[in-house]
């Protein structure tokens, strides 16, 4: 099973400012929870017990938000609110390990997954974007692990892009379709829309064998001086199978304003204490 989990949240959050200056983007609730715990929750829901955070020194937030409160949690029961006890310090956090590495110099994603290259070791291990929102009966990362437990290799989540977006992410050129999922023959970073090899982009869920800390440490810095994890599973497509599944389910690009609003917006509507009046909000507005 994967019990190692690793979660890239270095980046400066530049679109998101002023908002991001001193709350890290990924901290930004949608409604009242963190966009960032909706990636460990879905870490934890498969059986991750260790959480690797690749981080930067000025994102103090994110510690101190996965730590125990105890000074909140008495003045909770002391105020009689023990009703909010669980969303203050969840149950499900109590047995977990929360790694923190920084990643000083912003040099791409591959980079950062390298991060946790000596705390993974030779287990295989899932990789989460917290930027991108997933909303399913089953998780995505459910969706992979089942695809993983077949065929006991790499397993990328995948979904289908239109023409005028696909340029945003890493394609693949799917092969024949095993345990159902896709063999990719090859994949392409952010390609031009006529040079695209199919409609179908990664999409921020990843499980990996260790496999591929060794190509991430061959792989060049590209022409913006960043060390790409398209490239590292291009190069490790030669020597053994990479999968991809098709994810079921709603994604909200939460890393953009629209899809955070979209989310928000979305899961408002879903929230029985408030979509009435969140219903009518929206009516009243159009």
């Amino acid at each position: 099973m994967i019990k190692k989990a690793v979660l890239p949240v270095a980046g400066l959050g530049t679109r998101f400012l002023p908002a991001s200056k001193a709350t890290p983007k990924e901290m930004l609730p949608i409604i009242d929870k963190p966009l960032l715990q909706y990636a460990v929750e879905e870490a934890i829901e498969i059986g991750v017990e260790e959480i690797i955070f690749i981080t930067s020194n000025e994102k103090h937030s994110i510690e101190k938000h996965f730590q125990e409160n105890i000074d909140m949690a008495n003045r909770l029961i002391k105020s009689g609110k023990k009703d909010y006890l669980e969303k203050l310090n969840p149950k499900v956090f109590s047995d977990i390990k929360f790694h923190y590495i920084n990643q000083n110099n912003q040099n791409g994603l591959g980079d950062a997954v390298l991060h946790a290259k000596e705390i993974v070791g030779d287990d295989s291990f899932a990789v989460l974007l917290p930027d991108d929102l997933f909303i399913s009966n089953i998780s995505c990362l459910s969706q992979l692990i089942d695809t993983y437990k077949k065929t006991n290799s790499s397993v990328i989540a995948v979904n289908k892009i239109d023409k005028e977006n696909i340029h945003k992410y890493g394609v693949i050129n799917p092969g024949i379709k095993e345990h159902d999922a896709i063999l990719i023959e090859d994949i392409i970073e952010k390609p031009k829309a006529d040079e695209a090899p199919s409609d179908i982009a990664v999409c921020g869920r990843y499980i990996f064998t260790s496999l591929i800390f060794d190509h991430l440490e061959a792989t060049n810095f590209d022409k913006s001086g960043e060390i790409q994890l398209t490239d590292a599973i291009k190069s490790l497509i030669n020597n053994q199978k990479v999968h991809a599944r098709l994810y079921d389910g709603e994604k909200f690009d939460c890393g953009s304003k629209k899809g955070f609003v979209h989310a928000t917006i979305a899961l408002a509507l879903r929230d029985n204490s408030i979509s009435k009046d969140i219903s009518k909000i929206i009516k009243e507005i159009i």
